[in-house]
């Protein structure tokens, strides 16, 4: 298998899972796959520096999944003091739905079905956030989804993905067949990862959104993840 490039392989979890217990099943699995790989953890680090000293935020969520990311954001802000307006929308109805089960409704997070291109609230949300969702998306689609985060978040937006890399590409099948994963999250991990960018990549897309080097962070973290982010003050 050649990473030199992106695959452009299709995933089968959204397609091909027979109805929607087997589909919650994938998804229950794929956010356990985010625990053990530590994909919130930067997302989370980011949310603190750009909230400090705030006492309330709204956060919209893109390609929620199972809404991992919501709870965790939600537990977290709840530690700290903070009252978060918290939203997800993804394009699965499977997907929302699983989330809503798997929520607490103490909670009050938000869930809704439907393609964030087309979703155009009235008031921006302070942050927008999305993860593991580019790698679905064309070169030309990122760039307009980087264009839309930039304008519909108020204080700033963070993108988490995976890096394109050998090593995750043939450890994680390890893992997830040492772990009795369903076998759709085996499958398009592998695909997710060689659909992935590398950092160049990620200045390239940046660029074409129409922004610079210096208006976007782009870090990579341990377990080969990249993160795309943009502080946006005073807007």
């Amino acid at each position: 298998m050649s990473l030199a490039a992106r695959s452009t392989a299709d995933e089968r979890m959204d397609t091909d899972c027979v109805d929607f217990d087997d589909y919650r099943r994938c998804l229950r699995d794929l956010s356990r796959v985010n625990t053990v790989t530590l994909t919130h953890r930067p997302m989370l680090a980011w949310l603190a520096r750009e909230t400090a000293g705030l006492r309330s935020f709204s956060l919209l969520d893109v390609a929620c999944g199972h809404g991992d990311a919501l709870r965790r954001i939600h537990r977290w802000a709840t530690r700290h003091g903070i009252a978060a307006q918290l939203h997800g929308i993804d394009l699965n109805p499977w997907a929302t739905r699983a989330a809503r089960e798997a929520t607490d409704p103490s909670a009050s997070i938000v869930y809704r079905t439907g393609d964030v291109f087309a979703l155009d609230p009235e008031e921006k949300f302070d942050f927008v956030v999305s993860s593991q969702f580019t790698h679905h998306l064309t070169g030309n689609q990122v760039m307009e989804f980087i264009r839309w985060m930039d304008s519909h978040a108020r204080c700033g937006w963070f993108i988490g993905d995976l890096h394109r890399h050998w090593l995750p590409y043939y450890g994680f099948g390890q893992l997830a067949w040492a772990a009795r994963w369903h076998h759709f999250v085996l499958s398009d991990g592998r695909i997710s990862i060689a659909r992935a960018f590398v950092p160049e990549d990620w200045r390239r897309l940046v660029r074409g959104a129409g922004l610079t080097d210096h208006d976007v962070a782009i870090t990579w973290h341990l377990p080969f993840r990249l993160s795309v982010a943009r502080h946006c003050p005073a807007r």
